[in-house]
């Protein structure tokens, strides 16, 4: 299937606009000497625009791969700051930028690389009040997100708009490259119709992430964004690319567009964007972390309480492979084998369940009360506010 999207202002005989000067004709010279680039193909990415949702682990290759093709305007949404943790996957970044907010810190890099392309920057969360405003003014939309609610919502803008959707996703060693959204073809809706359960998919700071493989997907996404503007070759719409680095591995997926999905479908029913948190189970930052739903003690009065001898079980529920990393001297119990490693607990004692933040305990603590446990707290934070607030010798992670 040969993939096209029309690109507004794309270059025509006279437009002075669209022209390549000398010093562009020799930095895409590589691009120009390819019969299926050739000046045309680089007179449209010159004129394509591009939004980027997210600048990290994809945000991170895509954007410089785009802006290294010559897409003449990108545009980047990012609202975080760069964090240490970041560096093992985000390219964009480097020790200096820890601190400063990610659209900066990408803007200048981006600019370092081609100082010839257009970069608008909105420094800001993507919601439902402005997602379409952000979107309008763009060719193609790419997902680089890593949470559910912006998924669809991005999703159903770019159904709403007809932007084509580039979307990519990514967890420990596997990630998936498609493209929604395309005139025809299947959207995010009509792969997932529903959201998991709130908690069911940890996140990449919960799961982790192997360092190169948002490199290898975010580069993907930015060839099949490239084809796209160019107008060549067979393109991921109706196909799902699956990558497994463990196996170095990767198969495909035929999707379909459903004719009842909710907004792409034949009679769709959602025609405006909505609440994605509520419909994705969460309402809103406090309530998307069940910690705020079961007992707490903070880091502070845990260490209080065993300064001065109280008879506290310390249950530790996250991986083995974690434990290592650092630990309170606690009694490991995987979240995952909890429920069948229950009879190891002692219920007249005081139990205080411990993650890295506070995330999974707090589900722990869930289950015990349910089976009858009374005297269970969650460690407030887990051992990260540990670290931060009583011993700052425990590494974070």
């Amino acid at each position: 299937m040969a993939s096209k999207i029309k690109v507004p202002n794309s270059p025509e005989a006279g437009n002075s606009s669209a022209a390549l000067s000398k010093e562009e004709i020799m930095r895409y010279s590589r691009h120009l000497i390819m019969p299926e680039v050739g000046m045309d193909g680089q007179l449209k990415l010159k004129q394509a625009k591009v939004l980027c949702i997210g600048t990290g682990g994809l945000g991170a290759p895509l954007g410089l791969y785009l802006a290294a093709a010559g897409v003449g305007r990108i545009g980047l949404v990012d609202f975080d700051k760069v964090d240490l943790t970041n560096l093992q996957r985000q390219i964009l970044f480097d020790t200096n930028d820890i601190g400063r907010p990610k659209i900066e810190a990408a803007t200048n890099r981006l600019r370092d690389l081609n100082p010839d392309i257009q970069i608008d920057t909105f420094e800001t969360r993507l919601t439902s009040e402005n997602a379409l405003d952000i979107l309008k003014d763009y060719d193609i939309v790419v997902d680089g997100t890593d949470n559910f609610p912006t998924r669809y919502l991005v999703n159903d803008a770019c159904v709403i708009l007809g932007k084509p959707n580039v979307y990519g996703s990514i967890f420990r060693f596997e990630g998936q490259i498609t493209i929604f959204a395309y005139p025809g073809g299947p959207c995010y809706r009509c792969l997932y119709p529903e959201p998991p359960p709130p908690g069911l998919v940890p996140s990449c700071a919960e799961g982790g992430v192997l360092g190169v493989l948002p490199g290898i997907v975010g580069a993907i996404q930015a060839a099949e964004t490239l084809k796209l503007i160019i107008g060549k070759g067979e393109s991921l719409v109706g196909r799902l690319l699956l990558f497994d680095a463990l196996a170095m591995r990767f198969r495909e997926l035929k999707l379909r567009k459903n004719p009842e999905c909710p907004v792409c479908g034949e009679y769709p029913t959602i025609t405006k964007l909505i609440d994605y948190e509520e419909f994705c189970g969460i309402r809103g930052e406090e309530s998307a972390s069940p910690a705020q739903a079961v007992p707490e003690i903070s880091p502070r009065e845990l260490k209080s309480r065993l300064d001065r001898g109280d008879d506290l079980f310390i249950l530790d529920v996250r991986e083995p492979h974690e434990y290592q990393i650092c630990n309170l001297d606690g009694h490991l119990i995987p979240l995952g084998e909890l429920s069948r490693r229950v009879n190891e607990l002692d219920s007249s004692r005081e139990i205080v369940a411990h993650c890295r933040s506070g995330k999974r305990s707090a589900e722990a603590v869930e289950f015990l009360r349910s089976a009858g446990f009374r005297k269970v707290l969650n460690l407030k934070g887990g051992i990260l506010a540990w670290s931060d607030e009583v011993d700052a010798s425990v590494p974070k992670y």
